[in-house]
């Protein structure tokens, strides 16, 4: 991770630990709330607005660029620690909503867990290193913000399964769906320039997820965003193109 991601993530650290908004932080820099979003989500803070940030959060900006020196830089877990999570389905549940915010109230009251079992799975993702179970069964974070699933990994190969059977059962016309299937021709260049804009894509929607994290949680929706690209087209295509058809005739 950057040494600004790094600075970006203690910043909203402080402004979650001391109840602020991107609301508040909008009104201070006299800027909208979606303006102040895509500057934490491209990076884009000048010097004089983060120095502004730290005066209004009573912080030295120094002591901010050593708390960012000391942030987690787990991007990806291990084959085998992948593995462990899906293995165990409850464990892989609890460690996806951590992930994603969840504190071990809000896993008692949207799951049914005991709190014997939610802190016997919490202790494992403790002992995996993805977070560290505080006293008080508080729940502190070692992802960096661009952690991914290993590419066709457990994890991974777990949800494309859910995907492919339940994602996409729907006709993706109400308010909060959208759908869009697009086919061209594009030589490899523009290939790696799309993929660069779904990594800002992704980074942008983990940008907002971390946002939304001190709303209260019947304020917030499980949201799923696919984004997917590949050099393809459907076998209808190959099999009237010419090559197809022409070996038809040779044989």
């Amino acid at each position: 991770m950057s040494q600004t991601s790094n600075l970006l993530q203690v910043l909203k650290k402080q402004l979650r630990g001391q109840g602020k908004t991107y609301a508040d932080v909008a009104q201070l820099l006299g800027l909208s709330e979606a303006s102040v979003k895509r500057l934490f989500a491209s990076q884009s803070f000048s010097l004089q607005r983060l120095e502004q940030l730290c005066d209004w959060l009573q912080i030295e900006f120094a002591e901010l660029m050593q708390q960012a020196q000391q942030q987690p830089q787990l991007t990806q877990l291990t084959l085998q620690q992948e593995q462990e999570i899906a293995a165990d389905q409850l464990l892989l549940l609890v460690a996806v909503s951590v992930i994603n915010g969840f504190t071990f109230q809000d896993l008692l009251s949207h799951y049914a867990l005991t709190e014997t079992e939610c802190v016997r799975k919490l202790a494992a993702l403790d002992r995996l290193k993805i977070i560290d179970l505080l006293p008080g069964n508080r729940i502190r974070l070692l992802l960096a913000t661009h952690f991914s699933w290993l590419p066709d990994g457990p994890i991974q190969r777990f949800f494309l399964h859910r995907v492919q059977q339940d994602f996409f059962q729907s006709r993706f016309d109400k308010e909060t769906e959208k759908l869009l299937v697009l086919n061209g021709l594009l030589c490899s260049s523009s290939n790696r320039e799309l993929q660069q804009l779904m990594t800002r894509w992704a980074r942008e929607f983990s940008e907002l997820t971390r946002g939304d994290r001190s709303l209260p949680m019947d304020e917030k929706h499980g949201t799923t965003l696919v984004l997917a690209v590949r050099q393809w087209r459907h076998v209808l295509f190959d099999e009237i193109s010419r090559s197809s058809v022409s070996n038809v005739v040779d044989k």
